[in-house]
């Protein structure tokens, strides 16, 4: 039944409501012009919606609105400035850019009418806006344009997380494939990036929401276990309180003692990582000890409490948790120790003032308001880095992403530079992290340090306070064995960059210097001979023997007597009368993966309408060639792998998984080549086999990459890899293969 007007009475009482509660947060930082222009802009979205609705209604249009977007804009606002403690700049920019997006204001009237500070956080939005629109998998490439719109302005990260926290709550609304989309979304990077800016309360939302719609059985098996203990549970937790409750009354304190629940995505990781059954997870629950303490008394005061707690249960030394004297990047202040309680049960307990714990819920907002800074500004080292990670072309996005996480879930190990300089590194890190937080050049050459003046290798563990200087060598670079050593996604990127250039340097001076070895040593070759010599020194890949030429690793003269014997065996065997059968005949030329196979873009893919460049991957189970018929499908460890039409698996993947499916053509052409197999019958005779491996060796458009052939009464049975470069050279190959006297068949293998 289709609506009288755009927008329903529940809609409209909401919208009045909202607005009200959203002046009354900010009636001390909104200005008298502040609110006269807010409701303007309000008035005039309002209108705008309304007639525009009218419109399309009268032409016939559909409405595909699944919520209404001014209802989502001022409960955005509202998350902002209730739940996140945001202030003026951050409301002003969610109405401004309400009323950019519905044409009732110019871009460039923003800045003049309401400061550079408004504007520069529309603009954000815009960018955020605009690549949604274009439907980008977080598991993309494409992705960091997003983040990078994160990082100019930290304002915008706020509102974004809160505008995604009002859709989950409303997920029920959205079709399927909409809810898993936005769900993975939450727990791959909003739930994340909340825990980062300190957000804890959304953060725990928004992972349990999450695990709510992608997985609900597990979801809803643990929320009915939680509720038939909660009786027990809670008996505990006051059995648990009463005693330290009378102690503290005694001590004089003014406090609050709680129990709390942990959430129930928390609860599946610990079930997880532990492998145990949700009967078997004691620590589900937190006790919080909150302080009404003078800000001078703070510290005392919380230590005085944990001397108390510990002195009537018997504490986990190692769970000692001292976020007092260094608050986190974020701000979080708190103390957590975990204690032996009744039953033999192991109790969490968390002690802070309730500043610390109003900074607990807010995050940064909280913490910058209580340090008295005004302006809403922070984190720089953070972005800074951040924007390092994002801006390294090299980086892959399943790899990026991972590294990305690292920086997000990290708690903080503090130590100094010999010049009394603060580093703040993630919990864990190592001398060679360190080293890579001062400089990549600096991490590229360490050796070693000499941490509080003694001598220790780049792995050694980093504690609080440590002081570190870093001993360096000009003929030190980077090792694969690093990517171990390393925590910090700063230096696992930097790593994997240089790495990457120095195979690629090392396999090219290798090629050069065999190719000038062999026209010395005056050897007639095939591909096939050196790669069997090859491999019986031990080399899997092209690459790693390329690269021990360059590093003088392969011994030369035992691999040209390989290479003689290999040319001597097969020259012996192809002249010898007798073997004229092919069976067990088998060649391989191991070019592995390297021959632009799946690297993503030399040969464009234009993935879901109009965006190109992704980061992709070509199938394995159907091996796509450029000019195939294909189809994009997201996989579930990120990324995209592009599959044929007529793949094996198509049908179950379109069936079982059609919210993954995206579109995918092939657009423009590069240099890749892509392995293609054939599987080829015919007569048993080893000529057939010479001449279709001589067909593809004179061809300048194909590479030889494996041949194997079986025969039995009389017919062989032959598998032929091949690299080429578009459906049109593996097409004309085939046919010519077909014409061979001899060949019954030719198919194209998966």
């Amino acid at each position: 039944m289709e609506k009288e007007n755009y927008f329903t009475r529940e809609e409209l009482i909401e919208m009045l409501s909202l607005y009200r509660k959203i002046m009354n947060e900010t009636s001390d930082q909104l200005t008298a012009d502040d609110r006269k222009n807010a409701k303007e802009m309000f008035r005039a979205v309002v209108k705008k919606r309304e007639s525009d609705w009218r419109e399309k209604s009268l032409s016939g249009e559909r409405n595909d609105e699944v919520l209404n977007p001014i209802v989502k804009d001022l409960n955005t606002i509202y998350l902002t400035v209730s739940e996140i403690g945001m202030g003026k700049a951050t409301v002003l920019s969610v109405f401004a850019y309400d009323a950019l997006t519905n044409g009732v204001i110019k871009e460039e009237e923003i800045e003049q009418k309401y400061g550079k500070d408004v504007a520069v956080i529309v603009r954000g939005l815009v960018k955020a806006n605009e690549l949604y629109q274009k439907n980008v998998a977080v598991e993309t490439e494409n992705f960091r344009k997003l983040l990078l719109t994160f990082a100019e302005d930290i304002r915008v990260v706020f509102i974004l997380i809160a505008e995604h926290v009002y859709i989950m709550r409303n997920l029920e609304k959205f079709d399927e494939e909409h809810q898993q989309k936005i769900a993975r979304e939450s727990a791959y990077l909003y739930a994340p990036m909340a825990h980062r800016m300190g957000l804890y309360k959304l953060k725990t939302e928004l992972e349990d929401l999450s695990l709510r719609w992608i997985s609900p059985d597990i979801y809803f098996d643990i929320e009915r276990k939680l509720k038939e203990t909660k009786d027990a549970r809670n008996k505990y937790i006051a059995d648990f309180i009463a005693p330290l409750k009378k102690q503290l009354e005694d001590a004089g304190l003014d406090f609050e003692i709680k129990g709390r629940t942990k959430s129930v995505y928390s609860i599946w990781n610990k079930i997880k990582k532990k492998g145990t059954p949700f009967e078997n997870i004691y620590d589900i629950f937190a006790i919080r000890v909150i302080l009404n303490s003078k800000l001078e008394k703070e510290k005392a005061e919380c230590w005085q409490v944990y001397s108390i707690v510990t002195d009537k249960y018997q504490p986990n030394p190692k769970r000692l948790r001292d976020w007092l004297s260094i608050p986190k990047s974020n701000g979080y202040e708190s103390l957590h120790t975990t204690v032996m309680g009744p039953e033999g049960k192991w109790v969490e307990v968390q002690i802070r003032t309730k500043r610390m714990d109003e900074i607990a819920e807010k995050g940064l907002a909280a913490h910058w308001k209580y340090k008295g800074i005004k302006s809403e500004q922070g984190m720089d080292e953070w972005l800074k880095n951040l924007r390092e990670i994002l801006e390294n072309p090299e980086n892959n996005a399943a790899d990026f992403v991972d590294d990305f996480k690292l920086d997000l879930y990290d708690d903080d190990v503090f130590v100094f530079t010999p010049n009394g300089e603060l580093k703040k590194l993630k919990q864990g890190s190592t001398v060679l992290d360190f080293a890579f937080n001062i400089h990549s050049a600096v991490g590229c050459q360490c050796i070693g340090a000499k941490v509080n003046g003694k001598n220790v290798p780049i792995r050694h563990v980093l504690n609080n306070g440590d002081q570190v200087e870093i001993i360096t060598s000009q003929n030190q670079q980077p090792k694969a064995s690093w990517l171990d050593v390393v925590v910090t996604g700063k230096a696992k990127t930097k790593i994997k960059q240089v790495l990457k250039d120095i195979e690629s340097k090392d396999a090219d001076a290798g090629k050069e210097i065999l190719d000038r070895k062999l026209k010395n040593w005056k050897i007639e070759y095939s591909e096939g001979e050196i790669m069997r010599s090859m491999k019986k020194l031990g080399y899997k890949t092209v690459t790693e023997f390329y690269q021990g030429v360059a590093q003088e690793k392969v011994n030369m003269q035992q691999f040209r007597d390989l290479l003689l014997a290999e040319h001597k065996k097969e020259t012996e065997y192809l002249d010898n009368p007798e073997n004229k059968s092919a069976g067990n005949f088998t060649s391989e030329t191991n070019l592995n993966d390297e021959v632009g196979v799946g690297k993503g873009n030399d040969d464009v893919l234009v993935i879901d309408k109009d965006l190109t460049g992704i980061e992709y991957k070509l199938a394995k189970c159907c091996n796509p060639i450029y000019g195939d018929k294909v189809f994009g499908f997201v996989s579930a460890t990120g990324g995209i792998k592009i599959h044929r039409m007529d793949c094996p698996n198509a049908p179950q993947l379109i069936s079982k998984f059609g919210y993954r499916i995206v579109r995918a053509k092939w657009s423009g052409k590069g240099g890749s080549q892509y392995p293609v197999t054939l599987h080829i019958v015919g007569k048993d005779d080893i000529g057939i086999v010479t001449y279709i491996t001589s067909l593809i060796q004179k061809s300048d458009k194909l590479t030889l990459r494996s041949i194997s052939v079986d025969s039995k009464d009389g017919v062989f049975n032959g598998m032929v890899t091949v690299l080429v470069s578009d459906l049109k050279d593996f097409e004309n190959l085939t046919r010519q293969i077909a014409n061979i006297k001899g060949v019954t068949s030719v198919t194209r293998g998966n």
